[in-house]
């Protein structure tokens, strides 16, 4: 049962980190939007992703996560690196709201930051990305 909860974990994260990269991509785009249409469109499109796909996404990567970490509290809890991960977890969480309340932003002004200042934001998932992989794989401490 357990390598089954691990997989709809990985899932899950995964269906996350698809949300996560594309929806500032999408702001991006919204940002450089100039007619009402591709506007309305862009709002449309980040709504579904945000609310269809990431947020339960983020809902399944935790609850799957926090499940395994039940198996086993004491074992698991004891390693560095889950500390370091669910750090950098809560953090990716933080990005995730940070992205629903700019989508909001973004519905009432689409030009309320640059492209430019999107297309550095949508960086910050890749670092953390990176991180999460190599805590789990290497567990470094």
């Amino acid at each position: 049962m357990f390598l089954y909860i691990k997989a709809f974990h990985v899932i899950s994260m995964v269906c996350w980190f698809a949300g996560i990269f594309y929806l500032p991509r999408l702001f991006v785009y919204h940002a450089m939007s100039q007619d009402t249409t591709s506007i309305e469109r862009f709002s449309l499109m980040e709504r579904k992703l945000y609310r269809g796909i990431m947020t339960p996404s983020m809902i399944a990567t935790w609850g799957f996560g926090l499940w395994m970490i039940s198996f086993s509290p004491s074992l698991y809890l004891s390693q560095g690196w889950l500390h370091a991960k669910l750090l950098l977890v809560i953090l990716l969480s933080i990005y995730h709201l940070a992205c629903g309340k700019f989508r909001l932003k973004l519905a009432q002004n689409p030009h309320y930051k640059s492209h430019v200042y999107w297309r550095w934001f949508n960086e910050i998932p890749v670092v953390i990305l990176i991180a999460v992989v190599i805590l789990v794989i290497v567990k470094p401490f």
